[in-house]
């Protein structure tokens, strides 16, 4: 029998609502969303139901543009944008700043909207706004001098672009990923239009550009199905880039639309990240990153869902990594026990996950798990979701408990595409060639990481791993403030982004500079 839980007053739907409302009166007709475009929120736009993945709640309807208004918006910001890199960078910093400080105001409103939105645990979400608010603090303190510097070091006047960025984001990330970087954006001179991701985030989103544009930025927040706005928000020659977050297959449709275009761009895409464990030996500091490899369920670029192990160390692996997944802690991310009367934010549950981002993803992944073990693969570990952690009677259907296979054969999808689920795959090797070569299995990723007891040899190994960025002994991240990211391979196109690398990725210095990046026929990475 499940224990009785209940969400609390503070956190219920109707609470959360009603706060971002205030927080933003003009973005909200009752619970229809309104759109950011031609500098105010307008009623424009086919509403859609935007629901939870936490219970199936029916959050809000989301207002589809068509491809005509998106192309007016893309207007409207090229304009903005001409007027906005004539405004000196000390305005653009007081402005951003004070975005940043009403965000700061606003934090257990954003969090607890990506708790609803998009199923993060309290303490992830709260992760996702502080991650994105540090972050722009520390380019305040340091984008002037980036704007006087090349990507080799020399001295030049960094300027806008000739036109607006294009900001096409994923839902995992709305605040750390995407208006992180439209902070960035405005503040090296850029006005910047987003499209509000159609799978989650959009009253998060909502409310965040509503304090940026209350604090003077030219910002636009549009939303629609990609297929109707891709010709405003991807080939509009009134954009000066192209900023994208997502999958390899809309990725490289969308590659595809800028070839003709010589638009500036930054496409990060999926890959297979990979652990490889070779001559290894520290299995407790393992299983405490295998355990944090769990957030969020896994629904993130850099997340490690194969690990590739040396035959004769599968015991010992098995022996750290089975309990850790066995210990996994999943359920409601915002349900407290029913006689916890009046909580503080500090008393919502401690959890590894909550749900997916949507019952059908949810149903996706059980595929492809099945179809891996109709084809032979091995199975190493199948969770059970705890009825103790949920609500009585709660919709579960965008849940899934963590699932581990050995062995998936090539011939099923999860041999070669990353799951972005709580999905693991191991693969056994005997040799270093094999190692590398299932490291490899992906075309490209964006992170790695090589567990060895050797450091030269893991050091040696790493360097044959196609992945931007390569731990030893230790997992790879995204990177916060000066570090670099990118993606080797198929996993990202065009400019990286991170660091100076994002302020020179969203302005113009010399005639003819060469930007690190991943581009075809060209690249350039950096020391990461």
């Amino acid at each position: 029998m499940a224990a009785a839980l209940h969400v609390p007053a503070f956190a219920s739907w109707e609470a959360v609502l009603a706060a971002s409302s205030a927080l933003a009166p003009g973005a909200f007709d009752g619970n229809r969303l309104r759109n950011l475009h031609e500098g105010r929120w307008q009623p424009t736009g086919t509403p859609s139901p935007v629901t939870s993945p936490v219970d199936g709640t029916v959050l809000a309807r989301l207002p589809k543009l068509d491809g005509q208004v998106a192309l007016s918006a893309v207007h409207s910001a090229a304009l903005e944008h001409a007027e906005w890199g004539k405004v000196p960078l000390a305005e653009r910093s007081v402005r951003v700043t004070a975005a940043v400080a009403a965000m700061t105001e606003a934090r257990d409103t954003l969090a607890l909207l990506l708790a609803w939105e998009i199923g993060k645990p309290w303490a992830l979400a709260c992760a996702d706004v502080d991650r994105a608010l540090d972050g722009v603090r520390w380019y305040l303190g340091e984008i002037e001098g980036m704007l006087h510097r090349a990507p080799d070091g020399s001295s030049v006047e960094r300027t806008p672009l000739p036109g607006p960025v294009s900001n096409i984001a994923s839902w995992n990330y709305p605040m750390s990923v995407l208006v992180h970087s439209e902070l960035v954006q405005l503040l090296a001179g850029n006005a910047v239009i987003a499209k509000t991701p159609t799978q989650g985030g959009a009253v998060c989103l909502t409310v965040a550009h509503a304090i940026m544009r209350e604090a003077g930025l030219p910002v636009t927040l549009v939303s629609g199905d990609g297929g109707e706005l891709s010709d405003a928000l991807v080939r509009s020659s009134e954009l000066g880039a192209l900023a994208f977050v997502g999958g390899r297959s809309n990725g490289g449709k969308i590659a595809a639309k800028l070839v003709d275009t010589g638009k500036r761009h930054m496409l990060e895409q999926e890959g297979l990240n990979t652990w490889g464990i070779w001559e290894f030996s520290d299995w407790s500091g393992l299983a405490a990153h295998v355990r944090k490899g769990f957030e969020y369920g896994k629904q993130r670029c850099t997340a490690y869902p194969r690990f590739v192990v040396q035959r004769e160390l599968v015991d010992s692996f098995l022996a750290a990594y089975l309990p850790v997944v066995a210990s996994l802690r999943v359920g409601h991310p915002l349900a407290v026990a029913a006689d916890v009367v009046d909580p503080t934010t500090a008393d919502l549950p401690a959890l590894e996950f909550g749900p997916l981002i949507t019952a059908a993803k949810a149903g996706e992944l059980k595929e492809k798990v099945d179809s891996a073990l109709r084809y032979g693969a091995v199975p190493l570990y199948r969770g059970q979701l705890d009825p103790a952690r949920f609500l009585d009677g709660q919709d579960t259907s965008a849940y899934a408990a963590p699932t581990t296979l050995l062995a998936p054969p090539g011939a099923s999808r999860l041999m070669h595409e990353e799951p972005f689920g709580p999905v693991d795959t191991i693969v056994v090797v005997d040799t270093e060639a094999e190692l590398l070569a299932q490291m490899n299995a992906s075309n490209g990723a964006l992170v790695a990481s090589i567990a060895c007891d050797d450091e030269e040899k893991a050091t040696e190994l790493a360097e044959h791993v196609q992945a931007f960025k390569v731990g030893v002994n230790k997992p790879r991240s995204r990177g916060d403030k000066a570090e670099p990211f990118g993606g080797r391979g198929a996993s990202w196109k065009g400019a990286f982004v991170g660091g100076e690398l994002l302020v020179h990725a969203v302005t113009q210095g010399a005639p003819g500079e060469e930007l690190y990046g991943n581009f075809p026929g060209h690249n350039r990475y950096p020391e990461v």
